[in-house]
């Protein structure tokens, strides 16, 4: 079993960037696509960004589409998330996520294995 482990969270003026990691090792004999989602308190969990681990298909929520790029590396079995031009809105616990299902580009449904988190915190 394949378990997600995220780090690079930290604190953050606005504009600025941070780069997250996640490291899941195997991950592309696992999962088809791996994916980040963020959490603010009070809100309902949000899909960000997914990438097939096949290579070539990202997706992005509107949200974050133009400011956040999502990338792996599976020689490392890892997967990136660098965010760039950071608003106090992006301030959430930020989640890896693995899925096996196979039609996973596009949508965040069936993400079934889960890290723990990392915060991230945009203020001045």
């Amino acid at each position: 079993q394949v378990q997600p482990v995220e780090s690079g969270g930290g604190s953050v003026q606005p504009g600025g960037s941070l780069r997250l990691s996640c490291a899941a090792a195997g991950y592309t004999d696992t999962f088809h696509c791996m994916a980040w989602f963020r959490q603010a308190p009070g809100k309902e969990r949000e899909g960000i960004a997914s990438i097939y681990t096949g290579g070539g298909s990202q997706y992005y929520a509107d949200s974050v589409k133009g400011r956040f790029t999502i990338s792996q590396d599976n020689v490392k079995n890892e997967v990136y998330l660098q965010m760039d031009n950071l608003k106090p809105e992006d301030t959430a616990m930020y989640y890896c996520a693995g899925t096996t299902e196979w039609a996973c580009v596009g949508h965040f449904d069936d993400y079934n294995y889960w890290g723990q988190g990392t915060q991230v915190t945009v203020s001045s």
